[in-house]
């Protein structure tokens, strides 16, 4: 539960914070990003996206969730270009933190601080379960972590991890249904020893 809504986060008082949105592939981090930033946008707060410039999945400058809802945003090579084109900003939306460099710690810290209003979302592990990219440390410098879950396409419980139905071990492999499919503890640890 927040503690600040958008209308108390509005105008010269307002608080910088930072929120986390992780879960696994398919658990509905990207839209409930653009589900935050578009109640901000109708707060009429100045609103800034980003998005690491390599996922083009589904589109060069939108973020777009995989059930195609979408928003422009400003695609950056680092973390610290989101500094260069946020200072008029209320609220900074990140998706796929994962893929940012460590520097996006700092920066999320620094825009906090500066009085704005962060909103992160990325996956928090890779397809073996380790821990993604500046995830873990965004998760332990957050004022709010919402951890959300896709449902395990084996069992129908809530999903622990994106597993990775093609073979191919390099860890960034920018991908969707056809490449990875959410599944529980349980189910994963069965395909580890399926193996």
């Amino acid at each position: 539960m927040s503690l600040f809504t958008e209308e108390q986060m509005q105008g010269p008082h307002r608080k910088g914070r930072i929120e986390v949105i992780c879960g696994s592939m398919f658990s509905g981090k990207t839209e409930e990003l653009i589900r935050r930033l578009k109640r901000a946008k109708i707060a009429k707060q100045r609103v800034e996206i980003f998005k690491p410039a390599i996922d083009v999945r589904y589109s060069e400058e939108d973020v777009v969730s995989h059930d195609s809802t979408s928003v422009a945003s400003t695609p950056v090579e680092s973390s610290a270009s989101i500094l260069l084109f946020s200072s008029e900003a209320d609220v900074v939306g990140i998706d796929e933190a994962q893929f940012f460099d460590n520097g996006l710690t700092d920066v999320c810290n620094q825009l906090a601080d500066n009085g704005i209003r962060v909103i992160v979302a990325g996956l928090d592990m890779d397809y073996k379960g380790i821990p993604f990219g500046p995830m873990p440390a965004l998760c332990a410098i957050a004022d709010e972590v919402t951890k959300v879950h896709a449902i395990c396409v084996k069992c129908g419980q809530l999903a622990y991890i994106s597993h990775r139905i093609i073979n191919n071990d390099k860890r960034v492999l920018l991908g969707e249904k056809d490449e990875y499919e959410p599944l529980c503890r349980e189910c994963y640890q069965k395909t580890k020893q399926n193996v």
